[in-house]
């Protein structure tokens, strides 16, 4: 699942709407809407990413939060170290080798040590 994906299941949950019930009102198609939510497609458009925001009724802040997940979404993700410290082309490959392994807590700490933008 991506950030994105995890945001949307939750504001169905939060407002009891089912997916094909979401998918048809966008006009999408439930596969892709759950395809979007499980992390098995690239990020959604801005396009899309607008027309959820006015479905939940997400303004301002709420909305450029979503969009931002969106943007952080890419299942898979590629780091170029070319020019960089070794210490980074070491941290990517590691990262990439076990980052399945990292529980939530982990990834969490991590995450708070990178200045967001």
């Amino acid at each position: 699942m991506t950030p994105f994906g995890e945001r949307c299941r939750a504001l169905r949950a939060q407002k009891k709407v089912s997916l094909r019930t979401m998918a048809a009102a966008l006009e999408i198609s439930p596969a892709y809407l759950s395809a979007l939510e499980n992390g098995h497609r690239g990020r959604p458009s801005r396009g899309l990413v607008r027309q959820i925001c006015d479905y939940f009724g997400l303004i301002w802040d709420d909305a450029e939060a979503m969009q931002r997940l969106a943007d952080l979404s890419h299942p898979r993700v590629t780091i170029d170290t070319a020019g960089l410290d070794p210490l980074a082309t070491e941290l990517a490959n590691r990262l990439a080798e076990r980052i399945g392994e990292l529980d939530r807590g982990v990834l969490e700490e991590i995450l708070s040590k990178i200045p967001k933008h």
